[in-house]
């Protein structure tokens, strides 16, 4: 029996890229938004300026999935995604010991279990075509949307690398008191081909310093349980987004599955973690969001660690 038939849901046919892989050059800088520039070879088949774009950082204002329809095939190293979660159901929560609506934005609501399916299906469809065969894919979610998430990337054809559950020692308590404290997350690491070989730098995750984590011992192989607090007050200085994940958890996600010049791209970036600590260890980075207000916010931070890369630089010279 068909997969499509098992779960009576119509799914679109899937499509596997076959293009050739293309280079991707550095992007070079320009000017703030809205200014003139060349675009680049690998942003040359986007029919939109983008939104900003200096040095390596590029973001763009417009919905992801026709965005990435129109990217190169085979052109992009790795993808973050932190979609949305569809729980904007009216429901309450916990923030900084006040109880707050769960209710994030329009584009957080639920269309019910078909549709959601096939719009999770959709973009990691358009992830797949855009990803190098040796490229990864990092989605990140709750019980909420995870679930589905993961059945898609099986449906789309991607290779399953691992699943890590994110532990948040410092999570929101529970206000009903009627079920478990939800305080993980859960991220599920895909290769686009599974036989090719795709990159993991063992020897950092492994030895290097990640004092973040109470749970990773010095010296000993890292494991698929994360323990990480939520962002900083300093990470949220502009603005906050409502699923804005911690620099930390970036970092290492950057440097585990990235080599440096490598080209990172995140559909929902919101407020751009990933491009920071994409910038932050050399990587080129583009960002795709729907809200403005978060674009503006990922600007901010951006300028800021680009200053502060700068001046560090020069006080070697």
């Amino acid at each position: 029996m068909p997969l499509q038939d098992k779960v009576k849901i119509a799914l679109p046919p899937i499509k596997i890229a076959t293009d050739q892989t293309v280079g991707v050059g550095d992007f070079g800088k320009v000017p703030r938004k809205d200014a003139y520039y060349t675009k680049p070879k690998i942003l040359s088949s986007i029919d939109i300026q983008p939104y900003f774009k200096q040095d390596n950082f590029v973001l763009y204002h417009g919905d992801s999935i026709a965005l990435l329809n129109q990217l190169a095939a085979n052109s992009i190293d790795m993808v973050f995604a932190d979609p949305p979660y569809l729980l904007s159901n009216g429901g309450f929560t916990v923030h900084a010991g006040r109880q707050v609506s769960v209710n994030k934005g329009a584009w957080d609501k639920s269309n019910g279990l078909k549709k959601d399916f096939e719009f999770h299906l959709e973009w990691i469809q358009a992830v797949r075509r855009v990803l190098k065969p040796s490229g990864t894919l990092w989605v990140s979610g709750t019980y909420h949307s995870i679930y589905q998430c993961g059945f898609a990337l099986q449906v789309a054809g991607f290779h399953v690398l691992n699943d890590i559950a994110w532990f948040k020692p410092n999570a929101s308590p529970n206000l009903s008191c009627r079920f478990f404290t939800a305080s993980h997350e859960t991220l599920v690491w895909a290769r686009k081909d599974k036989k090719a070989k795709h990159i993991f730098n063992y020897d950092l995750m492994k030895n290097g310093t990640w004092s973040e984590d109470a749970l990773k011992k010095p010296g000993l192989q890292m494991r698929s349980v994360w323990s990480m607090g939520t962002p900083k007050p300093i990470e949220k200085k502009f603005g906050k987004h409502p699923t804005q994940k911690p620099e930390d958890l970036l970092k290492r996600i950057v440097l585990a599955s990235t080599n440096k010049g490598d080209l990172v791209l995140d559909p929902f970036t919101g407020s751009s973690t990933t491009g920071i600590a994409s910038h932050l260890f050399g990587r080129k980075f583009i960002g795709i969001d729907l809200d403005k207000q978060f674009l503006d916010v990922s600007i901010k931070r951006f300028e800021e660690l680009d200053r502060n890369l700068q001046n560090k630089f020069s006080k070697k010279i």
